[in-house]
């Protein structure tokens, strides 16, 4: 299927919906290192520049549009004056694209919290204003664990299919492949991957080694009950890969499941399952933040073969 891709970062999703047999015509982000990683790794079919200055008709028509838009706008003092809010205007640029270019599927991925904001009357509004676009609409929390990923990552994905297609086309989430090693064997599912294991063969970054991005950050190692600063357990996924941090601007990457550094880039990126040889452009923040921004790989690739699975069966019914 023909993709477009918004708020398209690193690639993370595009690259699992491309190994899945799909082609992105057309990706978009802002972030110039991001569009400079995504050339580097992916193509050059991405646009670099803020998607409120880009009209719907210069861009592709499309089967799928697929993107994760900020959604800190959302609170419950501003759902009256929605459209106003400055903070909302990425969520309504996707809007305005679904709306012109009329795909027959969009998916959007989001962070969980997006289910309770505003006391839920937020995503509330987001369903009502997809389906007003033309879509019958549904949504999924998943942990991206669940689909071999070695991490703990809660994301919301927002599924729209257009009305015109018949009840029997319509979008499924994919099914869980792995869960709790506790109950894995009784459920016929494998257990969940170790970040242990997905790091055992990579070097130390002070070792020989012809890694792209294998540099660490030097912020301490402090085994504290906080996000970003919790001993890592090398026999479970990995908690969430963060893409922000110390509240300075910076990133606070994981600690390494051996607990005596902060994971290098490269690590983070082969948690989030991108391959060995994704080269990220940038200083060591941006390239960490891109890390923590993207889909993983491998949960996209999950999507991309839904995707196909509804394509075909659209062509077996016609």
């Amino acid at each position: 299927m023909k993709i477009v891709s918004l708020f398209s970062g690193a690639g993370g999703l595009d690259l699992g919906l491309i190994q899945a047999g799909h082609e992105v015509v057309w990706a978009n982000d802002f972030d110039a290192d991001a569009v400079a990683t995504y050339k580097k790794n992916i193509g050059n079919h991405i646009i670099l520049g803020s998607i409120e200055d880009i009209p719907s008709s210069q861009i592709p028509s499309c089967d799928v549009v697929v993107g994760g838009f900020p959604c800190q706008g959302f609170s419950q003092a501003n759902l009256l004056r929605f459209e106003k809010d400055k903070r909302n205007r990425l969520y309504l640029e996707f809007k305005r694209i679904i709306t012109d270019k009329k795909p027959k599927y969009f998916l959007a991925e989001n962070v969980r919290g997006i289910l309770s904001l505003a006391n839920g009357r937020a995503i509330e509004k987001i369903e009502k204003d997809f389906a007003a676009a033309g879509y019958r609409v549904k949504k999924k929390l998943f942990n991206v664990a669940n689909f071999g990923v070695p991490q703990s990552r809660w994301r919301v994905v927002i599924a729209g299919t257009r009305n015109d297609l018949p009840e029997t086309a319509d979008f499924c989430f994919p099914v869980e492949t792995h869960t709790n090693p506790s109950k894995a064997k009784k459920m016929g599912l494998k257990a969940w991957s170790q970040i242990g294991k997905a790091l055992a063969k990579i070097p130390e970054p002070d070792e020989k080694h012809s890694l792209p991005n294998h540099v660490c950050s030097q912020y301490k190692v402090t085994n504290r009950n906080f996000t970003g600063h919790r001993w890592t357990d090398a026999e479970k996924p990995s908690p969430t890969i963060l893409a922000r941090g110390n509240g300075k601007g910076g990133v606070c990457a994981i600690q390494h499941p051996n607990n005596h550094r902060r994971m290098s880039i490269r690590e983070s990126a082969t948690i989030q399952t991108f391959p060995l040889d994704f080269e990220f452009v940038g200083k060591m923040n941006s390239c960490y933040r891109q890390v923590g921004n993207a889909v993983p790989v491998l949960f996209a690739y999950h999507l991309g073969l839904q995707l196909g699975s509804q394509n075909q069966s659209m062509k077996e019914a016609a």
